[in-house]
């Protein structure tokens, strides 16, 4: 999010100068660099080997059964490796949420994200009346992103499964909510690994230097806001490595942290309005599996696609939410089992479905203002539940994996499908959420400007006031786009 505002900053005002303030050291040599892409084999084995599952909160570690609650130790930051922590493990209070992560690293979840870009429609989207001016934000989301609405299949098997899929569902929304291939943060490539979009190639210069104007501080924490009055100067920031401490001055301030850390900095500059963490929100994630019965759908075993190096599926495909009548959003990643001299055994159909989530203040955020975590930043505290309609809800998803897999061949409900604990997507929303009003059910103005506050703004997915079905990258990307637009608007050139 924070690469995006860069990007469309200096796009607009090429003078501008640029400071990024990025707590977490680089994975490897190049801040910024997508994992799936780093040219260090180790890094590159280690992350395929834990995105293989194809679900978020087992690449952080996370399990189907909640984890037990936080012991009370306060480990240092240095004690960990970058990467994916657990908000447990960092110290926060998350039992409620017991897969909900931090990414300690240089550019954050964007270095490990699976890429999937589903475009937000019906209830998910926030126009303010206004249409096609989203449309166009959406569009110039997508073109930042380096979007691609079909890298990764259909291959021979992946039509078969949208076939059926597409049959399975037709009439219950409009054409191009069917299901298709997933758009992806991908490029597309003819052969080898797919390169993924990651913060330094949404602002090269995160990795590549060579503009005079932008400077990135890794291993350096903003502890606090410098505010004065109506304005934010700047930010107090320490070296996580020694504990040096400075203040760094700016005309503009924005935080896009994640939907845990930017309401914590601002909780932690006295910045707390009353909707500050509240309405956090995640869509329940209902994952199974299915071999699919090659004999059914006339497929030879051995014309079976085999999974291309550096990728952990054949097919990545969409089924788009679609309101009331088919309210989940379903991600549907397949791929060939082989044997270790490359024969193939079976091919997998790996059935995700997300269920929307009601937003509701009392899912929120509550800082402590005496106790600290594992950065010596206010303790966090999850507070979440299902309400009734989200659980009759997570029932309907549970049968609609299972009828949706039975048309794929033999499934046991009780082996190859689970609900996985909250947290587990990583799609946090809503915890400094925009309003159109400053009626204190908001943060934000649409702009992502916090109210009361005349430069200092937030952007990301938890700026996201409404239930996201899908993924929330491309919808999170889009606050950053509004966001962009308000500061490149106050922005002279050169700036200060």
């Amino acid at each position: 999010m924070g690469s995006t505002i860069a990007r469309l900053v200096r796009e607009a005002r090429p003078g501008a100068r640029i400071v990024m303030v990025d707590a977490g050291k680089a994975i490897g040599d190049t801040p910024g660099l997508h994992l799936h892409d780093v040219p260090d084999p180790d890094l590159w084995e280690r992350y395929n080997e834990r995105v293989a599952s194809g679900i978020q909160g087992m690449y952080t570690g996370s399990g189907t059964a909640p984890r037990p609650a936080h012991d009370g130790r306060r480990p240092r930051p240095g004690m960990f490796r970058p990467g994916m922590v657990r908000a447990g493990e960092f110290g926060e209070d998350a039992e409620a949420m017991p897969a909900a992560a931090i990414a300690w690293n240089a550019g954050g979840m964007g270095v490990h994200w699976t890429a999937a870009t589903p475009w937000p429609a019906g209830t998910e989207v926030f126009d303010g009346g206004d249409p096609h001016g989203w449309a166009a934000d959406l569009r110039t989301a997508q073109r930042v992103l380096g979007v691609h609405p079909s890298p990764i299949g259909p291959t021979e098997p992946g039509r078969v499964v949208l076939d059926v899929l597409r049959k399975h569902l037709a009439g219950v929304g409009p054409s191009d909510r069917a299901p298709q291939p997933m758009p992806m943060a991908v490029q597309p490539a003819t052969q080898g690994p797919t390169p993924r979009t990651g913060p330094s190639l949404v602002f090269p210069p995160i990795a590549a230097g060579g503009d005079d104007r932008f400077a990135l501080y890794t291993e350096t924490l903003a502890t606090s806001l410098l505010v004065d009055g109506g304005q934010v100067r700047g930010a107090h920031v320490r070296q996580v490595a020694d504990g040096t401490e400075r203040d760094v001055l700016a005309h503009t301030v924005v935080v896009c942290a994640d939907a845990l850390r930017t309401p914590q900095l601002l909780f932690a500059s006295g910045i707390r309005p009353w909707a500050l963490g509240r309405h956090l929100n995640e869509h329940a994630f209902i994952t199974g599996r299915v071999l699919l019965d090659l004999d059914r759908f006339g497929i030879d075993l051995a014309t079976l696609p085999r999974p291309r190096p550096g990728e952990f599926c054949t097919d990545s495909l969409w089924i788009p939410q679609n309101g009331p009548d088919q309210p989940f959003h379903g991600q549907i990643m397949n791929t060939t089992y082989v044997t270790g001299t490359g024969h193939p055994l079976a091919h997998s159909v790996g059935l995700s479905l997300y269920s929307p989530v009601e937003s509701r203040p009392d899912n929120r955020l509550v800082f402590s203002r005496t106790e600290t975590d594992a950065a010596g930043m206010p303790r966090i505290g999850i507070e979440f539940t299902y309400s009734r309609t989200d659980l009759d809800l997570i029932d309907r998803a549970l049968a609609q994996v299972q009828e949706l897999a039975e048309l794929f061949g033999p499934f046991d409900p009780a082996t190859e499908r689970a609900l996985l604990p909250p947290g587990s997507s990583l799609h946090l929303t809503g915890t400094v959420r925009v309003g159109r009003h400053d009626d204190g059910t908001s943060v934000a103005d649409p702009a992502g400007r916090v109210w009361g506050f005349e430069n200092l703004y937030v952007a990301g997915t938890g700026a996201v006031p409404t239930p996201v079905v899908a993924n929330a990258t491309l919808t999170g990307a889009v606050t950053a786009v509004h966001t962009a637009r308000a500061v490149a608007r106050r922005t002279t050139a050169p700036a200060h």
